[in-house]
C-alpha cells in the first residue's frame, strides 16, 4: 500500500467558528494505481492533497505513506519524507526562470549526496522519459506551456518517488496540450508503473485516470474503478 488514509479529519479555526474541511476520509492507494480525486470548490480535495503530500497534517485519523506513519511527524521529519517519497506537479509549473530545463530537474537531487555528473545523468534521463531530451539546455521562457509542464513532471520523477501528486496539472494549458499531458501521465502509469494521484475539478481530466474518487463537503461520496468508469 502506497497511501493509506483512515478516518482523517481536518479542521481550521475561522474566527469564532471551526471549518471542518475533511470529515473522516478513508482512502487506500495501491502501488501502480492512477487515481483522480474530484470535487467542486470547497469539497476538501486540496486539503486532502496537502495531507497526502505531507504539506499538512490531519487533525485526527491516521495516514501511512509507503508504510510509514506520518500523521504525528514534526515539520522537519515531514519535509524529509516528502522529499524522498513524493513528487509534485503543480498547475503553475514552478520552474526557476534562469535555470535551463536540466538544471530545474536536477534541483531535488542537490542535497542527496550525489556527484555532479550523476545528478546531471539522472536529470537528463528524467527529461528523456517525458520526451524532452532535445530541450535540455532551454530556459523556461524558451519552452511552450506543455514543455514547461513536462519539465515539471521530470523534476517530480527524478528522485524516484513512491507517488506522483498532480494538482490541476492541465489548468494552465489549452485542451490539446492538456490532452497530451494526460496521455503522458497514462503512459508513465501503464508503461513505467508510476503511482499517480491527480486532483481536479474537471471531469474530462478525471476520466484519464483508472480510478475516480469524488469528494463533497469533506466526505468521500464515491469511489469508482476501471470497469465502473467505462
Amino acid at each position: 500500500m502506497i497511501l493509506d488514509v483512515h478516518q482523517v479529519t481536518k479542521e481550521f479555526p475561522l474566527g469564532a467558528e471551526t471549518v471542518r474541511a475533511l470529515r473522516g476520509i478513508d482512502l487506500s492507494v495501491e502501488r501502480g494505481e492512477f487515481v483522480a480525486i474530484m470535487g467542486p470548490s470547497g469539497s476538501g480535495k486540496s486539503t486532502l492533497m496537502n495531507i497526502l503530500g505531507c504539506l499538512d497534517t490531519p487533525t485526527a485519523g491516521t495516514y501511512a505513506l509507503d508504510g510509514a506513519p506520518v500523521e504525528t511527524l514534526r515539520d522537519d521529519a515531514l519535509a524529509a519524507i516528502r522529499n524522498r517519497k513524493v513528487g509534485f506537479v503543480f498547475q503553475t509549473f514552478n520552474l526557476l526562470p534562469r535555470f535551463p530545463a536540466w538544471k530545474n530537474v536536477e534541483l531535488p537531487l542537490t542535497y542527496g549526496g550525489l556527484t555532479r555528473r550523476e545528478r546531471r545523468r539522472r536529470a537528463e534521463s528524467a527529461l528523456e522519459s517525458v520526451q524532452l531530451g532535445h530541450r535540455l539546455g532551454h530556459l523556461p521562457n524558451q519552452l511552450s506551456g506543455g514543455e514547461r509542464q513536462r519539465v515539471a513532471i521530470a523534476r517530480a520523477l527524478v528522485n524516484g518517488p513512491a507517488v506522483l501528486l498532480a494538482d490541476e496539472p492541465t489548468g494552465n494549458l489549452d485542451s490539446k496540450v492538456g490532452a497530451e499531458i494526460l496521455a503522458l501521465f497514462s503512459h508513465l502509469n501503464a508503461a513505467e508503473g508510476v503511482t499517480i494521484v491527480l486532483v481536479t475539478h474537471d471531469p474530462l481530466v478525471g476520466r484519464a485516470a483508472r480510478r475516480m474518487v469524488r469528494l463533497k463537503d469533506g466526505l468521500k461520496v464515491s469511489d469508482e474503478r476501471d470497469s465502473d468508469l467505462t
